[in-house]
């Protein structure tokens, strides 16, 4: 696939998931994403999908479907174990008025975030080490792959603030153990189906307002 035909690729692929029509500076900073990837992934292990079409596919509309589905008022997000900027890239690139922190301990990775930032020219920033010695609390915190699941979302209910949101894209059959993590500090929504998947699915919980924040 020649560069000049991702961006109109990418509105179809868009518009067959019913999801949202990007800008057309919105489309230039996905396309100038999708191009760092894919030399960063000739020299270094980003993501295991090489493929153009399925880097489209998997990883960016599937990070698109997630920026349709958080809630609004929305003002800080963590993407926890961000490697190559899913979901956390796209929220930023969609929603520039959320501060995103992208967490990633890999320097390798976390370079490449640091890069990503620069040639898209989104407001977001790397914290280029493991999420949970954080100690800032965020309105919603997301996971997509991250290693250790479980014990990475239960590490991380204490960097939501009351309030707030946990997005998680996973499938339907670790959805439980993963609800389970979170504790009783979160009630769960409807899940959210993921376009072009029959088993991967977007679960979103709310942080009680009662809940310590410790």
């Amino acid at each position: 696939m020649c560069m000049e035909l991702f961006p109109s690729r990418l509105t179809e692929l868009l518009a067959e998931a019913n999801l949202l029509i990007l800008q057309t500076s919105q489309s230039n900073q996905f396309n100038d994403y999708l191009s760092l990837i894919l030399r960063w992934n000739a020299r270094t292990n980003l993501t295991s999908v090489r493929d153009p079409e399925t880097i489209l596919s998997r990883h960016f509309v599937e990070s698109i479907a997630c920026v349709k589905a958080l809630p609004t008022g929305i003002a800080t997000l963590l993407d926890y174990g961000s490697g190559a900027g899913f979901p956390g890239i796209p929220i930023a690139i969609c929603r520039p008025a959320i501060a995103v922190t992208l967490a990633e301990s890999q320097g390798k990775k976390a370079a490449f975030l640091q890069e990503a930032i620069r040639v898209t020219g989104i407001s977001a920033k790397v914290h280029a080490g493991r999420a949970e010695t954080l100690t800032t609390q965020f309105d919603c915190v997301t996971f997509r792959a991250v290693e250790k699941m479980e014990q990475a979302v239960q590490s991380a209910t204490r960097l939501i603030a009351p309030n707030g949101w946990l997005a998680i894209l996973t499938t339907r059959t670790d959805l439980p153990s993963l609800q389970a993590a979170a504790s009783s500090a979160f009630q769960w929504s409807a899940h959210t189906p993921l376009p072009g998947s029959k088993s991967r699915i977007l679960a979103l919980a709310h942080k009680s307002e009662n809940w310590p924040s410790t």
